[in-house]
């Protein structure tokens, strides 16, 4: 009898919901993920400014990206975490979700009060650098003109010691 209980037991584990973080499809969103992982220091962008909403025309200032590979869960899903570090207007770090693709990464979680920001579309410029769009969520009530996008760019940060 305790044999045949532990066979079932056995039996109902191993048909139990698998993981979303093992298998073939996170192995691959991992692959196409590691590109795009690592510190990214934002050396250049875009002021951006919204005519019908002027209390949020501050200028925003991106500061670092970091995009761990540690994976998370979020709606039933297995993604990555990470944290976009900004200047102005204020000084804040947030903590931030995000995948990778072949032709873009795409990172969201940001507070609704910061602005109207569906989060960034990182895309590889280089070996050492990436192109960035910052994405906005025209469901929040601020209208931005098609096509209008804030860019940036940020190389890899320097690492200040080396591996042994």
């Amino acid at each position: 009898m305790r044999a045949v209980l532990c066979g079932v037991m056995v039996a109902v584990a191993a048909c139990g919901p698998s993981s979303p973080c093992s298998g073939h499809q996170f192995d691959r969103l991992r692959r196409y993920s590691l590109p795009y992982a690592g510190h990214w220091v934002v050396v250049r962008g875009d002021t951006l400014t919204f005519p019908g909403a002027p209390q949020m025309s501050d200028r925003f200032r991106l500061g670092d990206i970091t995009l761990d590979t540690a994976p998370i869960m979020f709606d039933r899903e297995c993604i990555f975490r990470g944290q976009i570090v900004f200047r102005a207007p204020r000084a804040e770090t947030l903590a931030v979700s995000w995948f990778g693709q072949p032709e873009q990464a795409i990172v969201s979680g940001w507070p609704a009060d910061l602005g109207p920001f569906a989060g960034l579309a990182l895309a590889p410029s280089g070996r050492d650098s990436l192109s960035g769009t910052i994405l906005i969520d025209s469901k929040l009530g601020v209208q931005a003109r098609p096509g209008m996008t804030a860019r940036f760019v940020a190389g890899r940060a320097q690492r200040l010691s080396s591996h042994p």
